[in-house]
This record gives structure tokens, C-alpha cells and sequence, in this order.
């Protein structure tokens, strides 16, 4: 359970402010909620278990105290990486806006592509590394889907206008506090 739940505060942070968040919004401007999250619930689900799947073989490759130094930095990047922001490219807006077709298949499509290579990607990697696979992998993919819901729902309510700097500067807070403290737990093991 402690995997599930660090995964899913982790993943739900990281996901705050997002280009997938603003795919969400821009999905659910366009379709009904319903899809919108069901396409995001599956492409969240296949990209995370490839992703806790990469972690586990590194984690048991690895030492914990150099996981633990690997993982503290990524989460220090990670802070830096929300801090410059994320945002549509006009391709992908376009793609976002154009898609009229069924809205799962559009939707799980769009998710699975952009989420590869993607921070939450890459952190959910860094999390599989030092817990179970499956509370991670199943905490990550509720915390992702829960963000980008949150993002549906503020996005049919109040459009475009949601304060990007707050969300922003407190994912990244989040972010760095959990590098401080993977790195604090390295050099006290």
C-alpha cells in the first residue's frame, strides 16, 4: 500500500500543469467527459506498466543507496522541468481540435504517444525503482488519471483560465522536496 500511495500523491503532482492536463481540457472541450477519461485511463495504464516494468529491472540491477542518489536527482529535475512549464505545441493543438472522429480511440492514442518519454513517465520509472511494481504501477495510473479528470472538470467549468504559475511552482515544490528527500535518505543509509 505504501507504494500505491507514494505513487499516486507523486504522479498526481507531477501531472499538475502538464501538456497532458491541457490535452485533457482541450479532449473535453470537444468530446463528452466520459471517453475522454476512459482514453486516458487506458493509454495511462499501458504507458505505466512499461514504465514500472523498466524500473523494477533497474532497481534490481542497482544498489538502493545509488537508486536512492539517481532518483533524488531525477526528482530535482523533474522540480526544474515543471518550473519551465509545459505546454501544446500547435500541432498537437490542432490535432486536439480537429479529432472528430470516436473520441477512445483518439483520445488513448494521443495520451499513449505524449506520455512517452514524459516526466510522469520517467518518474513513475524512478518510483518502480524503490517499491513494488504493482502499488506503483497502480498508484501512478490513479494518481495520473485522478489529475487529468481534475483537469476535465476545471476545464468544462472554467475554460482556459486556470492560475498555470501556482500549479506550477507547487508541483515543482513537490517535486524537490521528495529529490531532498531521496537524496537525505541516500547519505543517511
Amino acid at each position: 500500500m505504501e507504494a500505491f500511495w507514494i505513487s499516486l500523491v507523486v504522479i498526481f503532482v507531477a501531472e499538475l500543469g502538464d501538456k497532458s492536463q491541457l490535452m485533457a481540457m482541450t479532449f473535453a472541450t470537444r468530446f463528452k467527459p466520459w471517453p475522454v477519461l476512459a482514453g486516458i485511463t487506458i493509454a495511462t495504464t499501458i504507458v505505466h506498466l512499461v514504465s514500472v516494468a523498466v524500473g523494477g529491472l533497474i532497481g534490481d540491477a542497482l544498489p538502493t543507496t545509488a537508486i536512492s542518489v539517481v532518483a533524488g536527482i531525477a526528482f530535482l529535475g523533474f522540480a526544474l522541468w515543471t518550473l519551465r512549464g509545459d505546454e501544446l505545441t500547435e500541432e498537437e493543438s490542432r490535432k486536439a481540435q480537429r479529432t472528430t472522429r470516436n473520441a477512445l480511440i483518439a483520445v488513448t492514442v494521443a495520451f499513449f504517444l505524449s506520455e512517452l518519454g514524459d516526466k510522469t513517465m520517467l518518474a513513475t520509472i524512478t518510483l518502480a525503482t524503490q517499491h513494488g511494481w504493482v502499488g506503483t504501477w497502480i498508484g501512478s495510473t490513479v494518481g495520473m488519471v485522478a489529475a487529468d479528470a481534475l483537469a476535465i472538470v476545471v476545464g468544462l467549468m472554467l475554460g482556459r483560465h486556470l492560475p498555470e504559475k501556482v500549479i506550477r511552482y507547487g508541483a515543482a515544490a513537490a517535486f524537490a522536496v521528495f529529490g531532498v528527500a531521496l537524496l537525505g535518505e541516500a547519505v543517511l543509509a
